[in-house]
């Protein structure tokens, strides 16, 4: 009985191997060539312009321009249709007879000519820093979970070439005989450590792979005045016209990033220590060899406690502030600590004090880190003032403590108030991970994303934006799913299933505020590597400038659900009519040639 169950499975294999060809095309496609063909059986040049301006909206002027770019396709040679000869064709056949029906679909299936996002940056990228989400990493050097991976410069740069913009190194005085005497490692864990030379040494390298917006770096401090000395020095040594000095340490307003393009600037709190004047610390850096750009000033102001000891008020000062004055000793780590803090663009700190204290507006501009547990509770309460605070300084969020695993948490919970950096662990692959990547397609993958206005302004009646209110419907988003290609050149004929092609479905979900949040799917097309479902989807959204469109392909099962494919993009992004969707495998990484044909059509209505 088993040989011959086997045997009919076999024969079924063998006989739809080549159901793909039966397959009639999706009546949106044969409607739109017929139209622009104008009834013929090809389209010829002029044709293939006018339906590419009219139903795409490409800005593309003449038939000489459309030639300029079906050769660069050419050389290109990025086909991955299921039919590589008829594709790579389709340059020939439309200088000479024209496209057929088949030529037609195979060149919408082109991901470098119907993309379905912009990839230039297009976002006004010259206002200050907290007027965008950024994207974030966090503990960027471990490899694995938090608390026994080991920590190496190999997950900085992964993040670095994936277009992550904002890299956490925590800095540990290192007992080892090490010239540096600094480690990055994750305190008070199992982890192994990494020379923070070693990533410095890999940021300068890699800074700039993706994109020239500015590399922050987030310093989580535990190190003495002599060490952070050291830091200030090393960083400087390495990275040298690359790293940013401000021009001020009372910022009260961030630079652009159109400012600080191919820089490299530091976030942290600002060392305990407490500061001399601007000119003795400038005088002494500088007899020192540690000298900044000479356009840009030091600006150390003198600190209260310094002030309060220098005119005999010493009741107030702690015994630590006479100390570090005082000792004749500490003079060393005076000038350490000016050095260090001269590097600090960003002033940072985690929550101390209420909320509505560590929320307060003042005329420094700062960072505030939360946990997403403090965000969580902070939004219940006084959720209005956390956008606020984000309308000018920067709010960073982290996973909370219990996350080992290195897993993360859904990323609208920062956005929704602002948050521009929703620090993520780049290592904890899964479906809130998808949403970060998603994301950050947008502007181009540059790694920065202008917020919406309305979280930036107050609105009028000195109101502000509050996503669990209730909103009407601002968009109607169309998604219509018509093919799926690619699964038989990049996996085995036996991934899915032994005995018989996969059987596909596949997932269309909107994830933004709670409002807009929905879940959708195809019908399952059995036994077919080259699926055609030709099902469309409405969307109606509250909320579309924080809106992601989540596609996920998955082989149907008796048991678990296969996984054949994910994306996520951008509503406010995606570009009308056409398009084709490549799809990425669970870590984010793009297959070569699995793909979707979709179509999105958006329809705006009353404004809010």
């Amino acid at each position: 009985m088993k040989i011959e169950a086997f045997k009919i499975k076999m024969l079924n294999l063998l006989t739809k191997k080549d159901e793909v060809y039966k397959a009639e095309p999706p009546l949106d496609l044969k409607e739109a060539f017929s139209k622009f063909a104008r009834g013929g059986n090809r389209m010829n040049k002029g044709q293939l312009l006018q339906f590419i301006v009219e139903h795409q909206g490409e800005n593309i002027c003449s038939e000489e321009d459309l030639d300029k770019i079906i050769e660069k396709y050419l050389l290109v040679g990025s086909c991955s249709s299921s039919s590589k000869t008829r594709c790579t064709r389709i340059p020939d056949v439309y200088k000479k007879q024209g496209l057929s029906l088949s030529d037609f679909i195979d060149f919408l299936l082109q991901h470098d000519f119907n993309a379905a996002l912009n990839d230039e940056v297009h976002h006004d990228m010259n206002a200050p820093l907290s007027h965008y989400f950024m994207y974030t990493g966090h503990n960027s050097y471990l490899t694995g979970n938090q608390l026994t991976s080991e920590s190496s410069d190999e997950p900085i740069i992964e993040a670095l070439k994936q277009g992550v913009r904002v890299i956490e190194l925590d800095l540990w005085p290192s007992k080892s005989p090490t010239k540096d005497g600094i480690k990055v490692v994750h305190g008070r864990t199992f982890t192994t450590p990494v020379p923070v030379r070693t990533c410095l040494q890999s940021i300068k390298k890699y800074a700039f792979y993706k994109s020239d917006y500015p590399v922050i770096l987030t310093l989580e401090d535990h190190l003495k005045p002599k060490h952070q000395d050291k830091f200030a020095e090393m960083a400087s040594e390495i990275l040298g016209e690359m790293l940013y000095f401000p021009q001020t340490d009372s910022l009260t307003e961030f630079p652009s990033p159109e400012s600080l393009r191919n820089r490299i600037i530091i976030s942290t709190k600002p060392p305990k220590e407490y500061q001399q004047s601007d000119s003795i610390c400038k005088r002494k850096a500088v007899s020192n060899g540690f000298e900044p750009p000479e356009e840009e000033s030091w600006g150390l102001e003198l600190s209260d406690s310094v002030a309060k000891l220098k005119t005999g008020d010493k009741r107030n000062a702690s015994d630590a502030d006479r100390e570090n004055i005082n000792t004749s000793d500490n003079i060393p780590n005076q000038l350490g600590v000016c050095r260090y803090k001269h590097l600090i663009t960003i002033q940072g700190g985690k929550a101390k004090g209420s909320m509505k204290d560590q929320l307060k507006d003042d005329i420094k501009v700062r960072r505030l880190s939360l946990s997403e547990k403090k965000l969580k509770s902070a939004s219940e309460s006084h959720g209005a003032d956390l956008i606020r605070f984000t309308q000018k300084n920067i709010l960073r969020v982290f996973p909370k403590g219990e996350r080992v695993k290195s897993s993360n948490f859904r990323p609208h919970l920062g956005w929704m108030y602002g948050a521009q950096m929703v620090a993520f662990n780049m290592q904890g692959h899964g479906k809130s991970l998808r949403l970060m990547q998603g994301m950050f397609r947008a502007n181009g993958g540059c790694g920065y994303v202008k917020k919406p206005e309305f979280i930036i302004r107050t609105l009028p009646h000195d109101e502000v934006f509050d996503p669990k209110k209730p909103l009407p419907v601002k968009e109607i988003l169309k998604v219509k799913v018509y093919k799926g290609d690619g699964w038989s050149l990049d996996f085995s004929p036996t991934h899915f299933d032994r005995f018989s092609p996969p059987d596909f479905y596949t997932k269309v979900c909107i994830v933004g505020v709670p409002g807009d949040c929905v879940k959708k799917k195809t019908s399952v097309k059995v036994d077919t590597w080259h699926p055609v479902w030709d099902e469309e989807f409405k969307f109606e959204l509250r909320v579309p400038e924080l809106a992601l469109l989540r596609i996920e392909v998955k082989d149907k099962d008796k048991g678990k659900d296969d996984f054949a494919g994910q994306t996520c993009l951008p509503v406010s992004e995606l570009r009308q009519g056409f398009r084709s969707v490549p799809l990425f495998d669970p870590k984010g990484r793009k297959f070569k040639s699995v793909k979707l044909l979709m179509r999105f059509k958006i329809e705006t209505l009353d404004k809010l």
